[in-house]
């Protein structure tokens, strides 16, 4: 689906974190197991129609390059050009404090195809970044039941939406650094970002914002998180069902694949479903999601059902503008907080556990980590660290040099590092934050075991809720008594045989999000 598809997934609000190879994106020991899923399945014939070569679309802005001769030292350094890091990294330039953006491609527009609640975007003054509204959304359940949602929902303009973050980059005199970072390293005071170029660049606070690579941000725990694949296209056809005023959230129907036992098996074991923005009669999206597995379902498989979909529906594909592979991990351990290098988006475990969704939710909690960064550097332009370059720890530098840093540093001139990265992590996942997601990582244990009937009673009675719960929930706006009030909400909507499986399969992670939550502590650095 598309959150911006940075959010649920495929359905809940579509904003896709990544787009890449499964078989990057996976372990190995996942790859592996993922050939129980099905057997071999033909290529889908949707990939004929797929573009040789779709060229990348870049803005042609006049940015504020690092001077790599000077090697001014600056306060912020934040690696990745995405949505999370241009919105901090105007949020801090706004008060005067230099920063940096490391990017191997800071003006490239976003490849994925977003979607997300108009509400969310409202509150967080995008609306002019939205090219398509839909009044509502449409979840259909199987051939007899449906169920609108009264709540709008948008499509992300990618290049409005880059272009003003841009601006008010540059507005604020945010400098840029066109290459990939190779390794960040640290001394007490300071830390030094050594890009793939040769560049070094010294800095007060180093933020990590690529996403899912995970290079920066270090874990402590395997990560082992259920898996958001979906597959989309963006295509022109001859016609299509679908009301042009609704957006189809969620389409669980399963009769396109009667025809096919062996699909037709899998499918009820793991199910996908139909995502869907009706641009007007004949150009649409459309995106075949698995909403949660692990390991997660094999893109051909998701593709071979997509095609079996259409034909089925009647939607004759004319030509496809683009198309996309996302790969959204869910869930998984946090990363370890807290640590020198801090981390936002994906890299920092933000991406909803239950839903997939992450853009709104990332992009409200920036000018937090902005403030919080603002705070402890004092606020004004190189308050923190000197202008002149400073050698990083594994080089040898003067007696003298080393004196005067010891001298700063002991007489309180400011945080150390370590001091900084700690308040910076606490106000990012304060205690009532870990406990909403603990609560999230228990209701995606429990997706992780429904079969498509078990999921399509599920849903029935979730979008039955109060709009102030499913909404809620969808939106990461509930904390954890709420969430608790959720929950009950949600047995008593369900139906007696629903009740039943919800006990039998959550049994077992309810016992471990009771004992996550009593071993949980305020973190280091909360105030």
């Amino acid at each position: 689906m598309a959150e911006l598809r940075l959010g649920l997934p495929s359905a809940f609000s579509r904003a896709r974190p990544c787009s890449k190879d499964l078989a990057s994106a996976f372990p190995r020991e996942q790859q592996l197991g993922r050939k129980r899923v099905s057997g071999s399945v033909r290529a889908s014939a949707l990939l004929e129609l797929v573009p040789a070569h779709v060229s990348k679309k870049d803005l042609n802005y006049e940015l504020l390059r690092f001077d790599v001769v000077k090697r001014k030292a600056v306060d912020l350094v934040v690696v990745g050009a995405g949505p999370a890091g241009l919105a901090v990294a105007h949020k801090v330039a706004e008060a005067g404090v230099n920063v940096c953006v490391v990017d191997p491609a800071p003006q490239s527009v976003w490849p994925n195809n977003y979607g997300v609640w108009v509400d969310e975007f409202e509150d967080l003054d995008l609306l002019d970044c939205l090219d398509y509204t839909w009044a509502s959304a449409v979840v259909y359940l199987d051939d007899a039941k449906e169920k609108t949602l009264e709540r709008p929902y948008g499509r992300v303009n990618r290049t409005r939406l880059k272009s003003k973050m841009l601006e008010a980059c540059i507005a604020n005199g945010v400098q840029f650094h066109k290459a990939k970072v190779k390794d960040v390293d640290h001394n007490p005071s300071k830390s030094f970002v050594t890009c793939e170029d040769g560049t070094l660049i010294e800095a007060a606070v180093v933020l990590d914002a690529t996403g899912h690579s995970r290079r920066l941000v270090k874990y402590d725990e395997p990560f082992n998180p259920g898996y958001q694949i979906a597959y989309g296209i963006v295509a022109e056809v001859d016609s299509h069902p679908f009301d042009v005023n609704k957006m189809l959230f969620m389409d669980w129907r399963d009769s396109h694949l009667h025809g096919n036992k062996e699909l037709m098996e899998a499918n009820s074991k793991l199910p996908t479903f139909l995502y869907a923005m009706p641009f007007s009669a004949n150009h649409i999206f459309l995106e075949e999601t698995s909403l949660v597995a692990r390991p997660g379902v094999p893109m051909d498989v998701i593709q071979k059902r997509m095609e079996l979909r259409l034909k089925h529906l009647g939607i004759h594909v004319r030509s496809i503008e683009e198309d996309e592979k996302c790969v959204i991990p869910m869930g998984g351990v946090l990363p370890v907080i807290p640590q020198r290098v801090l981390g936002i988006g994906g890299t920092a475990g933000m991406v909803h556990p239950s839903t997939g969704y992450m853009v709104a939710r990332t992009l409200a909690a920036a000018p937090t980590l902005a403030e919080s960064v603002l705070q402890r550097l004092g606020g004004s332009a190189s308050t923190h660290i000197p202008s002149r370059p400073q050698n990083p720890p594994n080089v040898e530098s003067s007696a003298p040099a080393q004196e005067d840093e010891a001298l700063s540093f002991e007489n309180g001139s400011g945080p150390t590092g370590d001091e900084l990265a700690a308040g910076v992590w606490a106000s990012l996942w304060p205690l009532e934050r870990q406990q909403q997601r603990a609560f999230f990582c228990f209701g995606m244990e429990v997706l992780l075991k429904l079969d498509l009937a078990g999921t399509r009673r599920f849903f029935d009675a979730f979008f039955d809720l109060q709009p102030h719960h499913w909404q809620g929930f969808l939106s990461s706006r509930l904390y954890f008594m709420e969430l608790i009030g959720f929950g009950l909400s949600l047995f008593k909507h369900a139906t007696n045989y629903a009740r039943a499986e919800i006990i039998a399969i959550g049994t077992v992670p309810l016992a471990r999000l009771i004992l996550d939550m009593t071993q949980m502590k305020p973190p280091k650095g909360s105030s």
